[in-house]
């Protein structure tokens, strides 16, 4: 089991938390206006890290935040985790 660490609650196990997406996805600006192609790479295409990933995770059974982690898709540690809305590189990586 995954010992997270919440940066609002602290480290918690990991069936208090949800897995939610790639972390720092951004919704196009005119969403109404783009184009099917567009949108359809906003909503479906998603990086397929091998080795450190930024990902979004809620604590759903804790304060029911949402928060970032990057996680280490190779041997599933968790390097850090970091509060939404902040950059990667506030916590120690490269966005």
């Amino acid at each position: 089991m995954l010992l997270i660490e919440c940066p609002h609650c602290g480290p918690r196990a990991e069936i208090e938390f949800r897995y939610s997406g790639e972390a720092h996805m951004v919704r196009p600006a005119a969403a109404a206006a783009c184009d099917d192609a567009t949108w359809a790479a906003y909503l479906y295409l998603r990086d397929n890290v091998r080795g450190e990933h930024a990902e979004r995770w809620r604590h759903t059974h804790g304060c029911g935040q949402f928060f970032n982690v990057v996680r280490d898709t190779l041997t599933d540690r968790v390097v850090t985790t970091y509060p939404a809305g902040h950059a990667r590189s506030a916590a120690g990586g490269e966005i």
